[in-house]
């Protein structure tokens, strides 16, 4: 495993559109494998055996980042995508994260064979949902796309399956009504990078059940993070605090204040912020950010309108690091 670690690493270095063809194309098999395995005459396993299996729909960086947390802290990890090459992308992701933290002595190379070992790509998700005990949605920022999803788990899982949702700050009361059960139905907002990052925020709409809570409060102590319980509202409670920071700066930036990086470092080393804030717009996604201010400002009023500048990059296709370019530049290695 260590070499496989290391040998997928080097040739990432590097990664061209051949390598992950050929990923995805050696996935085929174990996808296919996984497909029939996870069929419903699954849900006659044992319950104890059950309870091991959580399921992550959606395998980009958040996704991505859930299913390497949950199966660091023993779960079987279901990873679902309906893209074969996705599901490649995200594996090859989470190995050379896995190398990194073993060469950063955070990981035994043990840990790390097993961790890799426990996440299994999926591309059915009523399949991949209707194994697993515990449900996370990582797919992107869509008020729709998520109710849909959450339809089709509610169809998919048993009514003793939580559903909890990776939302930064759309509603989870709004989420939770396309499904027959919302008291099981939960916010849980991760960070990013999921690994690295020590806190979710459990977001509880008025449906929620205190039984989601603390299967939920669990899960998350299982991966090693600490919570905090918000109450639903607009933004939560980081993202609405962050939304306005970020978005005070764009405005700064845009009058010409002061420049990114001067913004930044002020930032850092006036304020003991470990990242800036144009840092974590870049990190997060521009278009995350907008959405979640577009939001704020139906729900909230006016001093959450989105700065013309945030508006304008985004327009012009620098969503951040996943772009190659945002407020900064990423070029590639």
């Amino acid at each position: 495993m260590a070499e496989s670690i290391a040998a997928t690493s080097k040739l990432s270095n590097g990664r061209t559109p051949a390598y992950v063809a050929d990923r995805a194309r050696a996935l085929v098999t174990p996808l296919r494998l996984c497909v029939l395995s996870c069929r419903p005459r699954a849900r006659n396993l044992v319950v104890a055996a059950k309870t091991e299996t959580l399921a992550v729909i959606g395998s980009g960086l958040m996704g991505r980042g859930i299913a390497h947390a949950a199966a660091v802290g023993g779960f079987v990890t279901l990873l679902h995508d309906v893209s074969a090459e996705a599901l490649a992308r995200a594996l090859a992701q989470i190995e050379r994260d896995l190398e990194e933290g073993v060469k950063r002595g955070k990981l035994a190379p043990q840990q790390a064979t097993e961790t890799l070992s426990r996440i299994r790509p999926a591309q059915d998700l009523e399949a991949a949902a209707g194994r697993a005990a515990f449900v996370i949605e990582a797919v992107p920022e869509d008020i729709g796309l998520k109710r849909e999803t959450f339809a089709r788990l509610e169809a998919a899982c048993g009514d003793d399956v939580v559903l909890a949702s990776n939302t930064s700050g759309l509603p989870i009361s709004e989420i939770a009504r396309a499904t027959r059960r919302p008291e099981r139905v939960i916010g849980m907002h991760f960070f990013n990078p999921v690994p690295k990052m020590k806190l979710i925020e459990i977001v509880r709409a008025p449906q929620t059940g205190e039984s989601a809570i603390a299967r939920t409060q669990a899960v998350a102590r299982r991966m090693g993070k600490e919570t905090v319980l918000v109450r639903e509202s607009p933004g939560f409670l980081t993202s609405r605090m962050n939304a306005l920071i970020g978005n005070e700066a764009f405005l700064m930036l845009e009058a010409g204040i002061a420049s990114a990086e001067d913004i930044d470092k002020a930032m850092k080393l006036g304020l003991n912020h470990p990242m800036g804030p144009f840092e974590m717009v870049d990190l997060v996604g521009l278009d995350t950010r907008l959405a979640v201010l577009e939001h704020l400002e139906r729900t909230l009023g006016e001093k959450y309108k989105p700065a013309p500048l945030l508006v304008r990059l985004v327009k012009e296709g620098r969503l951040g690091r996943k772009a190659g370019k945002g407020v900064y530049e990423y070029p590639e290695k």
